[in-house]
């Protein structure tokens, strides 16, 4: 791939906004796993290898089992897996990330209502917006994967 610019530097306060947003992140209510759940579901989508390769990394680190990793992206054939927050963690994910499609639905909106307060809900929804910046960077400027 071709060598683009580099938003850091170029760019230095944007992204220094985002790294901001990264900060906030880890002040909120969701614990390690369930952000990875969610930067990994959403890089799945965007097909954004050096966010995919970097979660998948962190994730393993916090404890998260390979299975559930490999089966991420067909999480609603294998729920015995995933929590019931996770379950609507993972599809407040599709539908944000995929918001041309149908937005976040009133049904899954509703199922978030019964496990999360509202400060939660925003909370889940900027760590989705978030990593959807990121995926759109990295695959924007071409940013290379770890070897």
């Amino acid at each position: 791939m071709s060598t683009r610019v580099n938003i850091a530097t170029t760019e230095s306060a944007a992204y220094k906004a985002m790294m901001g947003l990264e900060g906030y992140l880890q002040t909120i209510s969701l614990n390690h796993t369930q952000k990875e759940l969610i930067k990994i579901r959403a890089s799945q989508i965007n097909g954004c290898a050096f966010c995919l390769d970097m979660h998948t990394k962190d994730a393993i680190k916090y404890g998260e089992t390979p299975q559930r990793i490999y089966l991420l992206n067909a999480w609603r054939e294998a729920l015995e897996l995933y929590t019931e927050e996770e379950q609507v963690l993972l599809a407040m994910t599709e539908e944000i990330t995929l918001i041309s499609q149908k937005g976040l639905t009133e049904e899954t909106y509703y199922k978030a209502n019964q496990l999360f307060d509202e400060v939660q809900i925003a909370q889940i929804i900027m760590a989705i917006v978030t990593i959807n910046g990121w995926n759109r960077i990295a695959i924007s400027t071409h940013m290379p994967i770890a070897k």
